[in-house]
């Protein structure tokens, strides 16, 4: 499974959203102005990179995901703390707290889901 570009993850989010829909749909969903054509060639991407499948009415296709939402996630931030963050939990954690990005009452939080699982 290769990393989606920005605008793949888009129309993905979008497709994941959506459950399934066809392409006109997926483009009335985006946030910014993207030309059908665009959305068009991207979902044909999409599908030859086996992320989503279709299915045929006639000349035109419905559009569903083929893994989710989670299965893309699992992989990607895996990566993602392995590159960046040397395996660690910890060190992503203390990152995202130096940065400000988590506050304490959210990592009590998750200090509480930890102990709750033991």
């Amino acid at each position: 499974m290769e990393k989606l570009t920005n605008k793949e993850e888009e129309i993905m989010q979008k497709l994941w959203d959506l459950k399934k829909a066809f392409a006109k749909e997926v483009q009335a969903a985006l946030e910014h102005p993207t030309h059908y054509n665009t959305v068009s060639t991207i979902i044909r991407k999409l599908e030859e990179k086996g992320y989503i499948k279709h299915k045929a009415f006639g000349k035109t296709h419905q559009y569903y995901p083929a893994i989710s939402r989670e299965e893309y996630r699992n992989k990607f931030v895996g990566k993602a703390m392995m590159q960046y963050f040397n395996n660690s939990y910890k060190n992503m954690v203390s990152f995202f707290a130096k940065e400000e990005k988590i506050s304490a009452e959210e990592l009590r939080e998750i200090l509480k889901m930890i102990e709750e699982k033991k």
